[in-house]
């Protein structure tokens, strides 16, 4: 097969949006736009595509010749392949770049492949071997010395030659440690891709890129690539700050102290940062910086702080990993009596990862503004006034971060009269259609988009078209594309929905009183109107099926990915605030649930336990559990005083009740490292018995904390004060709905009867404590599982703000490892099965077990795990739930079977695989890019959400 191997002369290292490096590192080009192509002799020319086609052809020539007959076909599908190779590097380096011919050739095979061209591509692999086995041969007798001249271009526009001793230090100093990591092969990758005149830039960017395309090889390349990240990070922030023009990871011990001084001066000089954090000992401080740790950073993590957390001035970062871990805690410490001491303790607890504040407190702790808060409920008046006035604090707690939960229950619906203008309303969803627009235009002060959820009670006259906000077809003026919906369901529907009974839909300004009863006072007020309703005394109602109206809504969840499932009654039945009002809604993600009105705006301040670093193979460690969680909850609750409130009624809401939501993330590693599988009576036992122990010591933490500073001001009449702990409060629950309606657990390991009296003598601090948040970011920060969803993929590539890594599961690896089974055709197998272990005959079943991913987990795994740990928690958790192959009666028994074991809330439903990694057989290093799977044909993609880092979730953590 005679074809050329140059088909455009060149090919990229990785694409500027497949996961930024730094900001200087965008590669430049000879024009906006335009793409160049390094050859393998080093020098570089403009991007070609007819170099493409004419390779194309003559591969298919060299397998198919030249009949007339094969000519037409050739040339229609050489156009689209062509097409199909030069859309990707277009698409992936919009603003232009430089790639090389290796990368060019890899996407030919793969657009091959993909077309089902497969004889092609196989011999186009085959020759691509041949000639790289002929050109080592060359090389062999060649002397490489040439490589190392060439002239690096640096920052000032001077030229001075390539410094390869430093690239073999930082190289070296990056692998130290790790197994199954090549320094070599990093290097001669890397060289690769330099060409004479390189900037100084490009080559940090090579090495970083070519670490991080080896990542599918081994996980431990990841900490190879956040290594070689760092390097780039010193230089950056250490020069800004006048420390020092670079750094080794060795010499860290040295510029750390100093670094923090200087850094806290310059930040309050370009006034990012408070000046108070210039009143603490910043010797102290300094001193107790740990280098260490920023080796145990991931490169998805590492390369996540940097684009969006690291303190920043015209795009400089200037903040370094432990500098702001201890900048976080500087924050959270700053109305301590002893703040040195506990900005320390505050910061060895975070640096370890062992537990990580929400990303809300990691933006804006200890600087002008500290908006530390994740989430804000709001209930929405019946006048036009407030309603404005709700939008209104909408888009000014969006501003500063903040994700949003509105209650519109109360607003009347369509066709209801108006007295004020003798006319009828317009009802919900134009409201609705405001809300979603300013979610769009206020984007949390230009970090991430503006997050919002509405939420609407079941027996709203405008549920109907409330579940279909989100349909792409329709008048689009009735639409909400970029906005969250949720139900919110009384138990009395799920009765009718389970007893094949009707259903009264009602306006709220004639069932006003509705909107603040739950449990059997409900279900006797409501049963009061329907009875108006049939004897013609209310003249806006409408009756259906339950059924009917269950089955619409699971449709739209189906179709859609909305409105969330969430139950009215399980949130207020338990709720230890009931004595203060009413829970009329959840939060953005779903784990909140708070009491709102039109006087409060509910607030919860989040953090969660990295629970993989408190389980080994022996299971939880409760002693550092428990240490951990005394340290947080303090962490949590001076959030509480320190936190900026940018409307007054969230002030006055949380400095009432202070309620804080102490979650955990992790839950998956955690399984792992006891070889549990997520589809298992085992790990539905562990999500019971750890959610147990972390309910144990947060609400020990928070009675601690009341005999300190006292209870938060509502205390008296809460469920607390009665002795009635969340575990006791599923009584209560059983007990209004009916025991033929619910089925739970009650079971209980720890001594929960001491702790009811010394929280009756003590007191609380907090009114609530503990939910489940999705943990989007912050998981990717520590490296480990998101919240406690199971493993997504086994190998996939990830798509957020920050670009697009791979992320290889390195538990599997490391069992694969031991078992001799993890080599080159593995990888490829896990790539082509979509990161599945299921079909690949070489895994063990006991292996497949374990790494099972999320649509391989029965949902009822989930329901129940998720069963178990809601007996502990006083607020909710968000809880994605996985279904294949999907259909309208699988939905139906899993949303049921929510219901009936006892959960408050659900949250996406994923009914589709939302990205994979390219099937392909090549054995190069490129990253792949991001495809379209789906699990099913029929409904819309399923948004990311938290298992993939949709910012919405983000929002939350």
């Amino acid at each position: 097969m005679q074809i050329e191997t140059n088909p455009t002369a060149a090919a990229t290292e990785a694409p500027a949006s497949a996961g930024s490096v730094t900001p200087s590192a965008n590669i430049t080009a000879t024009a906006p736009g335009q793409i160049r192509v390094i050859k393998r002799n080093g020098t570089v020319v403009p991007y070609d595509d007819s170099k493409i086609s004419v390779a194309i052809t003559k591969a298919f020539l060299a397998v198919e010749g030249g009949t007339a007959a094969a000519s037409s076909r050739i040339h229609e599908t050489v156009a689209k392949l062509t097409e199909m190779v030069s859309t990707t590097f277009k698409r992936r380096m919009p603003s232009g770049g430089t790639i090389h011919i290796e990368d060019i050739q890899d996407q030919v095979e793969l657009s091959l492949m993909r077309s089902g061209e497969h004889k092609i591509a196989r011999d186009y692999v085959i020759y691509r071997e041949q000639q790289s086995q002929k050109r080592a041969e060359k090389n062999a007798d060649t002397d490489t010395s040439s490589t190392y001249s060439i002239e690096v271009t640096m920052a000032d526009g001077r030229r001075m030659p390539l410094d390869i001793q430093r690239i073999h230090t930082i190289v070296g100093e990056a692998c130290a440690g790790l197994a199954d990591v090549s320094d070599s092969d990093i290097i001669s990758e890397a060289l690769k891709n330099l060409y004479n005149g390189v900037s100084q830039e490009e080559v940090s960017t090579s090495l970083v890129i070519t670490a991080r395309t080896m990542i599918e090889k081994d996980p431990n390349y990841s900490y190879v690539a956040a290594r070689l990240l760092l390097d780039n990070l010193r230089a950056e922030g250490l020069n800004f700050m006048g420390v020092a023009e670079s750094a080794t990871q060795q010499d860290m011990s040295t510029y750390y102290p100093q670094a923090l001084s200087a850094y806290i001066a310059r930040g309050v000089e370009l006034e990012l940062l408070s000046p108070t954090l210039q009143s603490y000992d910043l010797k102290m401080l300094g001193d107790a910086l740990l280098p260490e740790r920023d080796l145990q950073f991931t490169y998805l993590g590492l390369q996540t702080l940097y684009d969006r957390y690291f303190i920043h001035s015209d795009e400089v970062r200037f903040e370094l990993p432990q500098i702001f871990f201890m900048r976080v805690a500087m924050g959270l410490a700053t109305e301590e009596v002893n703040k040195n001491e506990r900005a320390i303790e505050f910061y060895q607890l975070l640096s370890s990862f062992d537990y990580m504040s929400s990303t809300p407190t990691l933006f804006n702790a200890g600087t002008l503004r500290p908006q530390l808060s994740s989430c804000y409920l709001t209930t929405v008046p019946d006048d036009l006034h407030g309603i404005y006035g709700a939008i209104q604090d909408n888009a000014m707690l969006s501003k500063f971060a903040g994700g949003l939960g509105n209650d519109w229950t109360p607003v009347r619906a369509l066709g209801a009269y108006i007295k004020g203008t003798n006319g009828k309303s317009q009802g919900v969803v134009p409201f609705l259609k405001v809300v979603n627009d300013t979610a769009v235009a206020v984007n949390q002060g230009g970090k991430r988009k503006g997050a919002v959820c509405s939420y609407l009670e079941t027996w709203h006259m405008d549920i109907e078209e409330f579940v279909e906000l989100r349909k792409n077809t329709g008048d689009d003026r009735r639409r909400t594309h970029d906005m969250n919906t949720a139900n919110w369901i009384p138990d009395l529907f799920m009765k009718r929905v389970f007893d094949g009974g009707n259903w009264t839909l009602f306006s709220p300004n004639d069932v006003p009183d509705l909107h603040d009863l739950y449990g059997n006072a409900f279900e006797e007020r409501y049963e009061h109107y329907e009875t108006l309703a049939a004897n013609g005394e209310l003249k806006l109602f409408k009756t259906m099926p339950a059924e009917n109206l269950w089955r619409k809504m699971l449709g739209m969840l189906f179709e859609t990915g909305h409105p969330w499932v969430t139950f009215k009654d399980p949130c207020n039945l338990r709720s230890p605030q009931q004595h203060t009002g009413v829970i009329h809604s959840s939060n953005l993600c779903t784990e909140i649930t708070l009491n709102t009105s039109a006087d409060e705006i509910a607030v919860c301040n989040l953090g969660s336990v990295n629970l993989a670093l408190h389980v080994d193979e022996n299971g939880l460690n409760l002693d550092k559990l428990r240490k951990t969680i005394r340290t947080a909850v303090r962490m949590l609750d001076n959030v509480i005083d320190i936190n900026y409130y940018s409307v007054p009624q969230a002030r006055r809401s949380n400095l009432r009740h202070r309620p804080v939501g102490m979650g955990l993330m992790g839950f998956q590693d955690a399984l792992y490292k006891q070889h549990l599988a997520y589809g298992s009576d085992a790990a539905v036992t562990f999500a019971d018995t750890s959610m147990e122990a972390i309910s144990y010591y947060a609400i020990e933490a928070s009675s601690e904390l009341a005999e300190e500073r006292g209870s938060y001001s509502t205390f008296e009449g809460s469920l607390w004060s009665k002795g009635v702990l969340p575990i006791d409060s599923l009584d209560h629950l059983v007990k209004e709905r009916g025991a033929d309606y619910i089925e739970v657990d009650s079971s209980q390991t720890l001594d929960w009867d001491s702790l009811r009296e010394t929280v009756k003598s003590r007191g609380m601090r907090n009114s609530n404590v503990m939910a489940i948040a999705p943990t989007a970011t912050i998981a990717n920060i520590t490296g480990v599982s998101q919240s406690i969803e199971p493993t997504y993929q086994n190998l996939y590539v990830k798509s957020n703000l920050s670009g697009e890594f791979t992320v290889v599961n390195p538990y599997l690896i490391s069992d694969l490892k031991a078992r001799g089974l993890w080599d080159s055709v593995m990888a490829n197998d896990l790539k082509y099965y979509d990161g599945s272990v299921q079909q690949i005959d070489r895994v063990p079943d006991d292996l497949k077990t374990i790494y099972a991913t999320a649509f391989e987990v029965e949902p009822r795994w989930l329901v129940d795990a998720a069963s178990r740990r809601q007996k502990w928690i006083d607020q909710a958790q968000s809880l994605n739930l996985y279904i294949n192959n999907a259909s309208g009666k699988k939905l139906d028994i899993t949303y049921r079977m929510a219901w009936f074991r006892g959960l408050k809330t659900t949250y996406y439903l994923r009914s589709l695989a939302a990205t994979g990694t390219e099937k392909s057989t090549i054995s190069t290093s490129s990253l792949n890019a991001v495809s379209s799977s789906a699990a099913e044909p029929g409904p819309a993609p399923v948004p990311d959400a938290c298992s993939l880092d949709d910012p919405d979730c983000d929002a939350c953590q």
